[in-house]
């Protein structure tokens, strides 16, 4: 048996005390499945720039390529939020590893449990809740484009090629194939040349997937759809800046932004998983962050990267029970629910763990 090499990078803020039960679970899914797995832990984010005067040592790079996988925590805090441009925590460390991994493909899934429709803001909600996958393409946009900034002016280019779009757009649709066959591409392309390009191309792909629907909504009309009826979307595809922006809108109307799981993909399979949520330093070292997001972020990595869908499986189904059971950690707390920790909840998560 080949044991899977994990690259750990807790982070700052409350990145340890859920990356800790993240492994809690993994540990307990390994020895149930017959998973071997070594761990290799690593600095990165504002903890790395203290240590290293980066955040994004060598060494740990180093320690990524060596490695299967990376299971990544949440980086940067206010500590950190006076440093220039080309030091910044984030722009360093994630858009770094993104850049040398070469990820393209940004999955954050949106899924809001039966047992949770009290906890979303919203009113509207169908009592079977909702399961959205927001596929983000990762290498291009205003993130990656050339920009200025000066006194009176500031500029950043919205640069996409046809093959960044047909990839994820073939990515988007082979997933859809898994799901419930509905994709719908959101873009800007009645303004921006570069949504026209990214529609155009969504459309060439889908033509090779004639049993997938396909749809599409400006930007601005999405951000009221997924709002207005969650229930309808399956697979949505976008561009870098927009799938920023909707993988939190989702994730707050699934009651917390402390339950969404991400993964990062490059066109071998390699990825980093990472909650999508931050490091929330004003919480760290209290013991009540909610762990699930990189609890579930481990069982991405276990389906994406290790091919280990039963493994994945069992853990996201732990997750599931544990809620049903009524235990909720503060951020997800309703009436008539026990509320618990943050080991405690990676302890009952595990335990629960088949």
């Amino acid at each position: 048996m080949t044991t899977k090499q994990i690259a750990v990078l807790a982070g700052d803020g409350i990145g340890p005390e859920v990356m800790q039960e993240a492994i809690k679970v993994l540990d307990a899914v390994s020895s149930k499945y017959n998973l071997e797995v070594k761990y290799n832990y690593a600095d990165a984010g504002g903890i790395a720039f203290d240590k290293h005067g980066t955040a994004l040592p060598q060494k740990t790079l180093e320690i990524c390529e060596n490695s299967d996988a990376i299971l990544f925590g949440s980086v940067g805090g206010p500590k950190w939020q006076n440093l220039t441009r080309e030091k910044t925590i984030e722009r360093v460390c994630l858009l770094g590893l993104r850049k040398h991994f070469n990820f393209f493909a940004n999955l954050r899934p949106a899924v809001l449990y039966p047992e949770m429709v009290n906890v979303s803001p919203l009113k509207n909600i169908q009592a079977n809740g909702f399961d959205i996958m927001i596929i983000r393409e990762l290498s291009g946009d205003a993130y990656f484009g050339k920009s200025t900034l000066g006194e009176n002016m500031a500029t950043d280019e919205m640069k996409y090629t046809k093959k960044q779009c047909a990839r994820i757009a073939e990515f988007a649709f082979e997933l859809a194939v898994k799901r419930k066959k509905h994709v719908t591409c959101v873009d800007k392309s009645n303004v921006l040349s570069s949504s026209i390009l990214f529609r155009r191309v969504v459309t060439e792909v889908s033509k090779k997937y004639p049993n997938i629907r396909l749809d599409y909504l400006y930007i601005d009309n999405a951000t009221m759809q997924i709002i207005k009826r969650p229930q309808d979307f399956d697979v949505i595809v976008t561009t870098n800046l927009f799938g920023d922006i909707l993988s939190d809108e989702a994730a707050m109307i699934t009651g917390s932004i402390g339950m969404l799981a991400s993964a990062s993909l490059n066109e071998k399979g390699f990825g980093l998983y990472e909650p999508a949520g931050g490091s929330a330093p004003d919480i760290a070292g209290k013991g009540i962050a909610n762990p699930i997001a990189q609890i579930l972020s481990a069982a991405l990595m276990l389906r994406h990267s290790f091919n280990s869908e039963k493994a994945a499986a069992s853990i996201e189904n732990a997750v599931r029970k544990t809620l049903e059971d009524g235990f909720r950690t503060k951020d997800i707390m309703e009436k008539g629910m026990i509320e618990v920790g943050t080991e405690e909840m990676g302890n009952l998560i595990m335990e629960r763990v088949n």
